[in-house]
């Protein structure tokens, strides 16, 4: 029996946003509700609404810039910069910059439409 598994199909989330969102191990991947680990592409200009996810959040980014409101201070991350944002914090992501962002999201526990509580736009 293997003590690994390579990820090579992660789960690609359907979005509305064009954003992508490939899920590499988490509950639509592979059902893990302990952590979800996810490679994301926010494209320029992207956005959305304020949440207070009910899990632990570390971002870190590749390439790019992404731009978070936690409880209303303003912080832009860089290529290299990393951020973890504890659970029961309201938080908005966005880019409104001119290239899109790729960074990778890990959530602890993982993350789910039922934990995410985003507010209405």
């Amino acid at each position: 029996m293997k003590t690994y598994h390579i990820q090579d199909n992660p789960f690609v989330v359907p979005t509305s946003d064009g954003k992508i969102i490939k899920e590499h191990f988490g509950l639509a991947s592979d059902g893990n509700s302990e952590i979800s680990i996810a490679h994301m592409v926010a494209p320029a200009g992207w956005s959305e609404p304020f949440q207070t996810p009910e899990f632990d959040e570390y971002t870190f980014i590749i390439k790019g810039k992404k731009q978070f409101i936690i409880n209303d201070e303003e912080i832009v991350l860089e290529a290299g910069q990393s951020i973890k944002i504890n659970k029961g914090t309201r938080v908005q992501y966005s880019n409104p910059f001119t290239e899109p962002c790729i960074y990778l999201a890990i959530c602890k526990p993982a993350f789910s439409m039922d934990l995410v509580n985003r507010e209405d736009p």
